[in-house]
């Protein structure tokens, strides 16, 4: 397995408002990107963690800052609720609104509180839940396939499953909740994988936090990573306060744009 991380450089930042995250842009560029997507927007935010531990009022300005930042596709990858079932009645009032084509999949603390009830709750939004599986679709004319793996930590990806029947070459973005599942995709496929999972470290102290992510299996904390000839992406995450347990430290939270380019060789 070969993985390096990628310059911050590539990664622009700015503040949105009071509201507790940041707005990233970073640009993906692969040979295998179809002409037609050069310039595509996409945005994702991660590890929302509806509850007590992630305010409703950031929920609701993330939310409005994808839909300003007129995205063509919308990703969310997993962690809707933490340890309870309670907040998943909240989902639908929380979540609804995005008014680009959404894809979701579901993440570790989702499959240990109620999957099934997660995922109809964000379906009900009209957003498309991906387990294990593709959706190919027709953007700016040409095919696009967004192929969504289950949460790797909990035993449910399958890769095979996934890519199954999706086609070999074009455009193929995926979601995994997990980043280490970007070691089990074909390699040097051309494929993008969108991830969170970390919180970007969560509580950040250099050169100690990504030893201990490191020996727990979680070797992509944040940011762009090359891994096997493909790329990672490894979101912040936009739950979890700003105090006691829940403290964040040199992790703000995220959400991030994505622009799509096609690159010659």
């Amino acid at each position: 397995m070969r993985a390096r991380a990628l310059a911050s450089s590539q990664t622009r930042l700015r503040p949105w408002r009071a509201s507790g995250f940041a707005i990233t842009e970073t640009e993906l560029a692969l040979p295998r990107i179809d002409k037609a997507h050069d310039g595509l927007r996409v945005a994702q935010i991660s590890d929302i963690h509806v509850g007590a531990a992630t305010s409703s009022a950031r929920i609701a300005s993330a939310i409005e800052a994808i839909n300003l930042g007129e995205p063509d596709l919308v990703f969310l990858t997993g962690d809707y609720v933490t340890h309870s079932e309670l907040p998943i009645r909240r989902i639908p009032d929380l979540l609804a609104g995005i008014r680009a084509k959404t894809f979701c999949v579901l993440g570790n603390h989702d499959h240990w509180v109620a999957p099934a009830r997660v995922a109809k709750a964000l379906a009900s939004c009209g957003y498309q839940v991906l387990q294990n599986e593709h959706q190919t679709l027709k953007v700016r004319g040409a095919p696009l396939t967004v192929v969504g793996v289950d949460d790797g930590l909990t035993g449910q990806d399958d890769v095979d499953q996934a890519l199954k029947g999706a086609p070999a070459r074009g455009t193929r973005l995926v979601l995994a909740h997990t980043p280490p599942t970007a070691e089990k995709l074909p390699a040097n496929a051309g494929l993008v994988q969108f991830s969170g999972h970390t919180h970007g470290g969560q509580f950040v102290l250099p050169g100690v936090t990504r030893a201990i992510f490191k020996l727990a299996g979680q070797p992509y904390v944040r940011g762009l990573y090359k891994v096997n000839g493909n790329l990672l992406y490894v979101n912040r995450g936009l739950g979890f306060g700003a105090g006691g347990p829940l403290l964040r430290l040199g992790s703000h939270p995220e959400v991030a744009f994505f622009t799509l380019r096609h690159r010659d060789k």
